[in-house]
């Protein structure tokens, strides 16, 4: 079964810029990354600039990613084989 790899804030900003998505704001230690599509509609994502971030707020990331990216563009990113 596979497994939620260990990520740092800087890693999951990684793995969105990949997707087009640009860090637009930083406020303490959260980061807004925001992607503009074609038509002008914006995509939001709010990510926590830690060291490491727990399974659980890891999971959430995932699964509001998840309202833009489909799941085969995201888990190789965030699970294990």
């Amino acid at each position: 079964m596979p497994k939620l790899k260990t990520l740092s804030g800087g890693d999951v900003i990684k793995i969105f810029s990949l997707f087009g998505f640009e860090m637009e704001a930083q406020r303490g230690s959260h980061a807004k990354l925001r992607r503009l599509l074609a038509g002008g509609a914006r995509q939001t994502l709010t990510v926590p600039v830690h060291d490491e971030l727990d399974k659980g707020t890891l999971k959430a990331i995932y699964r509001q990613a998840q309202r833009y990216l489909t799941e085969d563009q995201l888990r190789p990113h965030f699970y294990t084989d």
